[in-house]
């Protein structure tokens, strides 16, 4: 256990100064137009943007509440909070969330009763509102971009590269916390899921659809 656990934080903590040097170090150098970029997707004035980076931008907000629905549940069982780095992930993605990963313990079981954030981010609703998102990021980003474009801009803009790389990321390390939600909630055939998990994006996403409700203790105990 303690070597697994060890190979498990080593593996994350490399990935994640990989993925600072990466930004810092590998990525294409800043282009002067890369604010009023991020300030027109942030503002929703998309006119002339390719619409890959449209998608893509976009996607990278749903993706931390994919991770919310799962880790403040985990963290209700740590030491180390999750809030913190869930609302890091909103602005940096992967960067913030796997410090959190890296020195989280496996497999807290969870005490109810849930509260009415948990409650929020336990909804079905919720995963109906996120799957619709993420559908009509594709459905913008394939009906009206130009993927050459898209690939022309990456290679010399350190914003989408480096969005690109974070994409990556947090689809690799949803495996990393579904294994402990999967046995929070008493999930008998978990290597299903596993392999789910790795289809990205659609694969968490059916997870969140589908995934039973938490087993609670009324009283807290």
């Amino acid at each position: 256990m303690i070597n697994s656990l060890l190979l498990r934080r080593t593996s994350l903590t490399l990935l994640w100064l990989g993925l600072i040097g990466y930004a810092f170090f590998l990525a294409p150098p800043d282009n002067p137009d890369t604010l009023s970029l991020i300030i027109n997707l942030s503002t929703g004035q998309w006119q002339g943007i390719n619409s890959y980076i449209i998608g893509l931008f976009n996607v990278m907000g749903i993706w931390p509440m994919i991770y919310a629905a799962l880790l403040l549940v985990d963290g209700r069982g740590q030491n180390l909070r999750a809030y913190p780095f869930v609302i890091g992930s909103f602005f940096l993605g992967a960067f913030a969330l796997l410090p959190y990963l890296i020195f989280r313990r496996p497999n807290p079981p969870f005490t109810g009763p849930l509260d009415w954030p948990l409650k929020l981010w336990e909804s079905k609703i919720l995963a109906v509102l996120l799957t619709l998102g993420a559908i009509a990021c594709g459905v913008v980003a394939i009906s009206g971009g130009d993927w050459a474009g898209f690939v022309a801009q990456w290679q010399t803009s350190r914003f989408l590269a480096v969005m690109s790389a974070d994409f990556l990321c947090l689809c690799l390390l949803f495996g990393t916390v579904l294994g402990d939600d999967l046995a929070r909630r008493g999930i008998e055939n978990p290597k299903f899921w596993m392999i789910l998990a790795f289809m990205p994006l659609a694969g968490p996403l059916i997870y969140l659809l589908c995934r039973p409700s938490l087993p609670q203790d009324p009283l807290g105990s």
